[in-house]
């Protein structure tokens, strides 16, 4: 139901790593009239055709029906990856902050809803060959992460059963990276005070091959331009979204020029478990977990009902990435901040 200036779209969570290519995208699209940007922080950035509203999806008293009405779709992006020591806060903003969207969209009466699952919302699966979006969502259910995504995702099973009028789609993209995402995803992830030029490949001389840890990889941008379709065409239910090559320790240590050296679960495992513990590292060991369990995704979806087809490799994403780390990469929002150590 688009005006006649065009598609109203509002995008939450709009100023992280996803949100930012989001945003951007639509504000460059001829068919988008205008966007509205959700965030607990507003940004020193001002795209075209783009309003900024600040907003704590964790808060009850978020007014966003009123914020969602007359919106042509809601794209979905908001979440929060810290603390992983206090999940219960994690909880309120992912879950019950989600739960409140879903509401709003329907109180509001939006056409589509676009919602920013993961590959982490999946049940254990093989590394390989990959799955399709039939493969079980029930998670990991030690990792927080895991467990929210999978949660939603019965959420969502309820929404569409009661607002069959509502389009609902599920993104369920592999790991995102960007070179302007590599500060915020070293914080995240890594700690404030890890250096990044730690990512140059002379100071790597060897690689940990830990059995499992395959994974895949996608550049943000290619990620936004499935959001962007999504929003535009007739679809429904969800998309796996991911590049090729598989990420494994033989991938890295050919793009790196170092070593692989077979290090076993439980000693990569003690070792992040301590730091965690000491509150060295943010990512947990149950994450850790996680991700030697996800399944590899067959994108095929994606590529023949929307048109979808990942510009970059995963190789080239990581290339990115890696420099970003190295350089401080960061954009003009708070969480995307870059900042060099080192």
């Amino acid at each position: 139901m688009s005006s006649a200036t065009g598609t109203r779209v509002v995008v939450t969570g709009a100023t992280g790593n996803v949100g930012t290519s989001v945003v951007r995208l639509l504000s460059e699209d001829p068919e988008v009239g205008s966007v509205l940007g959700l965030a607990r922080r507003l940004p020193d950035w001002s795209p075209p055709k783009t309003d900024w509203d600040a907003v704590d999806l964790a808060a009850e008293r978020s007014d966003l029906v009123e914020r969602f009405r007359g919106a042509d779709a809601v794209v979905h992006l908001a979440w929060a990856f810290q603390p992983t020591h206090d999940p219960a806060t994690t909880w309120r903003t992912n879950v019950l902050g989600s739960m409140r969207v879903f509401e709003a969209v329907a109180a509001a009466g939006v056409p589509a809803l676009v919602h920013a699952s993961s590959v982490g919302a999946y049940s254990p699966g093989p590394k390989d060959e990959a799955v399709d979006e039939s493969w079980p969502t029930h998670g990991w259910p030690d990792a927080a992460y895991c467990r929210e995504k999978a949660y939603l995702e019965r959420a969502l099973d309820t929404f569409e059963r009661d607002h069959p009028g509502t389009r609902v789609v599920r993104m369920r993209p592999a790991f995102l990276f960007k070179w302007e995402s590599a500060s915020e995803q070293r914080r995240i992830f890594g700690g404030k005070f890890l250096p990044g030029p730690l990512a140059r490949p002379e100071l790597l001389p060897f690689l940990p091959d830990v059995p499992g840890l395959r994974v895949q990889a996608l550049h943000t941008d290619d990620a936004a331009r499935a959001y962007r379709l999504a929003v535009h065409q007739d679809v429904r239910g969800a998309f796996n979204l991911a590049a090729e090559p598989a990420v494994d320790a033989r991938m890295l240590g050919e793009m790196l020029g170092a070593r692989p050296v077979r290090l076993p679960r439980t000693a990569a495992r003690s070792a992040i478990a301590a730091a965690w513990g000491l509150h060295l590292l943010p990512a947990s060991p149950h994450l850790f977990d996680a991700v030697l369990r996800l399944p590899l995704m067959d994108s095929s979806r994606a590529r023949t009902e929307l048109g979808w087809e990942p510009e970059r490799t995963a190789t080239e994403v990581l290339r990115e990435f890696f420099e970003g780390l190295q350089q401080g990469g960061g954009a003009r929002t708070e969480p995307m901040r870059g900042r060099k150590v080192g």
